[in-house]
């Protein structure tokens, strides 16, 4: 067969030539340890933390490097595009730190190396099919869905495996007279890769984070333009990683079964394959059995739960990188106030049978960011999360900013600091007692103070309260009122003798927490009342007399 007649056949319109393509996108002018990666999302709407996760490791390697990072959409599939998707994929990757050197932006597309939609790349796939077509490499195919289920059933009758390749590949041994009828009479047809490999044979790939992997090579017809002239996943990532110079190709583990195509699909094209890094599952503990995280069960797979609940961005990013590298937390612990942006970060230390993702320990970690943020920060960040989650306090937030920063501060630089704050949600909640609006008595009083005893200190306290003692001599005399009701400020004494006494100065201390706060546990009591300042501290106290008065 001529098979340059048959690839003019078959694109009639596809003047350019592969060569055109190379001199169009030559090799970058980067550095030669220099990293390209890219993200390559489908427009579906939903953004996980399985894409934050390789986009993290994509961000490393080209950032580390003195590469380049850039974001592909992958829409060829218009079925299951969702408007405004593109913007959630940046705006989300963007919340997290992760913003790309090339590619799509909310702004449209920079860099030299587009169109960065492969909905607007069909040239470079049409010219490139073509090239195979002309090497006797792909064919067309004019097999129907009922052909190709007779075709399944005779093989599973026999017992081999699946597919169209080889003698199955009828197609393949069409001649150019037949094709040109078909194509005359209308029929649709689709471009098939003519597979060269073998399924008996076994070829070794270098994985950077698996290692030496031993593959059977491809031996599938597999479809490379579909009927529409569409370009399947397997042929547009081959040919836009190799135009746009892609070095590393980082995705999850569910690829490895389609990494024998593509491998082929580089050789006959005499392309340079780049470095595939297949990274593991993130899995979770469920009921002492280890699973894959899943986007029906697991709320928290999605971006939109972290930002929701709102933590801290840096946080994220720390967690994150503990389960990509394995020495992370020994760096950490010995460099805690470097950035993580000092880490270096391999390949080489990633794991590869399941990164085990655990809640509990994000919020540990939250824990430890947040104290290296200053009250500033962690206020700034509340009122922007307010905006979108909770409206209706954005306002009392800035009007209250000086008393919201002394709150936050509470305990917060002493020798063993204060870790109680987490994420935006559970910040908001922690402070919500502060504003009068919200204020309620959420809690009962102490188990050993009684409602008369409760109102007798109560009132004592208010009449006594002078705002103007520090620490020591305030709480010097709330022991004093504590023991003139019969409250040993001494616990020694009480699980000694604890006959001889109502309570202790914890319990008074409790009323006035509940008092002030609505619950019986607080941050640093003297320093609430110094925020708050002396009227409301009384004020306070008296809406809990009324209270007990009332019940």
């Amino acid at each position: 067969m001529n098979y340059f007649e048959l690839a003019d056949l078959l694109f009639p319109n596809t003047t350019e030539t592969v060569s055109d393509l190379e001199a169009k996108f030559p090799k970058r002018d980067l550095p030669s340890e220099a990293k390209v990666t890219r993200l390559g999302p489908s427009p579906t709407g939903f953004i996980h933390l399985g894409n934050l996760f390789g986009a993290f490791v994509d961000d490393r390697l080209a950032t580390q490097s003195g590469g380049v990072m850039l974001l592909r959409i992958e829409d060829t599939d218009n079925k299951r595009k969702v408007e405004g998707s593109e913007e959630v994929i940046i705006n989300s990757l963007s919340y997290y730190g992760i913003n790309f050197n090339e590619g799509e932006t909310l702004h449209g597309e920079i860099g030299n190396y587009g169109p960065y939609h492969q909905s607007q790349r069909s040239a470079f796939y049409h010219i490139v099919a073509k090239k195979l077509v002309q090497e006797g490499l792909a064919y067309p195919s004019f097999a129907t869905p009922e052909e190709l289920d007779d075709i399944r059933e005779r093989q599973q009758l026999e017992k081999v495996v699946t597919g169209y390749y080889g003698r199955w590949a009828t197609d393949r041994f069409l001649s150019i007279e037949d094709i040109t009828q078909k194509m005359e009479a209308n029929e649709p047809w689709v471009l098939r890769l003519k597979s060269q490999g073998d399924i008996n044979d076994t070829i070794t790939i270098e994985d950077a984070i698996r290692g030496e992997l031993k593959i059977h090579p491809n031996n599938a017809d597999i479809v490379l333009l579909k009927a529409d002239g569409i370009p399947t996943y397997h042929f547009a990532h081959v040919v836009d990683d190799h135009l746009m110079r892609i070095t590393h190709v980082v995705r999850g583990e569910e690829w490895l079964s389609t990494l024998p195509i593509h491998i082929e699909l580089f050789e006959l094209l005499g392309w340079q394959p780049p470095t595939y890094c297949h990274t593991a599952h993130l899995m979770k503990m469920d009921n002492g059995v280890k699973r894959k995280l899943s986007k029906r069960l697991d709320p928290e797979l999605s971006l939109e739960y972290y930002m929701e609940q709102g933590y801290f961005p840096a946080a994220v990013r720390e967690y994150l990188m503990t389960l990509m590298n394995s020495n992370y937390e020994e760096w950490r612990i010995e460099n805690p106030l470097l950035p993580l942006e000092d880490f270096e970060f391999t390949l080489d230390k990633m794991g590869h049978s399941g990164a085990l993702f655990d809640i509990e320990k994000l919020n540990d970690i939250s824990k430890n960011v947040l104290l290296t943020l200053s009250e500033e920060e962690i206020l700034d960040f509340l009122i922007s999360w307010s905006t979108d989650h909770r409206p209706d306090m954005t306002d009392l937030y800035e009007k209250h900013r000086t008393d919201l920063l002394g709150l936050l501060a509470i305990g917060r630089h002493e020798a063993q600091p204060r870790k109680d704050l987490l994420y935006a949600a559970q910040i908001a909640d922690f402070i919500e007692y502060y504003f009068d609006e919200k204020y309620a008595i959420v809690e009962e009083l102490p188990e050993r103070i009684s409602v008369e005893d409760a109102l007798l200190i109560l009132k004592e306290y208010k009449s006594s309260y002078d705002h103007s003692l520090e620490n020591p001599e305030w709480f010097g005399w709330l022991k004093e009122l504590s023991e003139s009701f019969g409250y040993t400020p001494k616990m020694k004494l009480f699980k000694k003798n604890p006959e001889l006494y109502k309570g202790t100065v914890a319990d008074v201390s409790s009323i006035i927490r509940l008092a002030l706060t609505g619950y019986q546990k607080s941050s640093d009591l003297h320093s609430i009342q110094q925020v708050f300042g002396k009227g409301k501290v009384l004020s306070r106290i008296n809406y809990l007399i009324n209270h007990l008065e009332q019940s």
